[in-house]
């Protein structure tokens, strides 16, 4: 199955007005259009996809993960924080890229619970439902999370695709062979778990020792979107056709024969 948490494009009218930025500025959050690409690559695959801006509560982030600065509902002092919440990228997002700060006012714990009870956690409950449906028919379930990152560096020497397997915490090491072999074969540079390995979908859902795999791929959004970075490009259906043979090649991996078969 497939998770597009990152790509959503729903900016609340309580968010807007909070902001110190202009919502535009919120855009570098944004997985921009990778919403896009997993929809065309889908055929009857299940797929969830939030439509909730990650500015308003980040889907691959802990329920634990709320950041102090800006959340008067988070623990204060002598929590551990994890390197993402540290740099402003907690459950609710603190800083937009190089605009810098998000918010013109702390928000109050009933504020942030809200986002938690009432988008956090339906998502992620209907992920477990689905991956455990898929794992009860099949016997194992492989989840595709698929998200976009700025370039790396240039184009010649830097990776394209990062494939995150939190360190084969949470998926068959051949699953992630497989989709990296289908990544070269389409002549891209891809990289495994560096720098993205995977965040709290991973580890929340992912539990390979009784057969639920779930693997992170980051595409840069230079493969498929404009000069911008910020419309549909001439690469999207390049991009699409990745993510489709990338589809077909876990699912045979996972169930050999069974393409052949249907």
């Amino acid at each position: 199955m497939l998770s597009v948490p990152h790509a959503g494009r729903d900016y609340p009218s309580a968010l807007v007005s909070a902001l110190r930025i202009p919502p535009i500025a919120l855009r570098p959050l944004e997985d921009r259009h990778i919403d896009a690409v997993a929809l065309a690559a889908r055929q009857d695959e299940t797929m969830l996809v939030a439509q909730r801006a990650r500015a308003w509560i980040d889907l691959n982030r802990g329920e634990h993960e709320r950041d102090p600065r800006i959340d008067e509902g988070a623990p204060m002092g002598g929590q551990p924080q994890s390197a993402k919440l540290r740099s402003g990228l907690g459950l609710i997002p603190r800083r937009a890229g190089a605009s810098g700060e998000i918010w013109h006012r702390r928000l109050t714990d009933d504020e942030v619970m809200a986002r938690i009870t009432e988008d956090h956690r339906p998502y992620h409950a209907a992920l477990s439902e689905a991956l455990t449906a898929a794992h009860r028919r099949f016997g194992i379930a492989v989840l595709l999370d698929l998200h976009s990152m700025p370039p790396l560096g240039p184009p010649e020497t830097s990776p394209r695709i990062v494939l995150g397997d939190r360190f084969g915490k949470s998926a068959m090491s051949r699953l992630v062979s497989r989709l990296e072999g289908v990544v070269r074969a389409h002549g891209i540079a891809v990289a495994i778990n560096a720098p993205y390995a995977g965040g709290h979908i991973l580890q929340r859902h992912a539990d390979p020792r009784r057969g639920i795999h779930a693997i992170q791929v980051e595409f840069d959004r230079s493969l498929y979107l404009d000069a911008r970075l910020d419309q549909p490009g001439a690469g999207l259906s390049t991009i699409i056709g990745v993510v489709r043979d990338m589809i077909d090649a876990l699912a045979d991996e996972a169930l050999p024969g069974q393409l052949a078969a249907e």
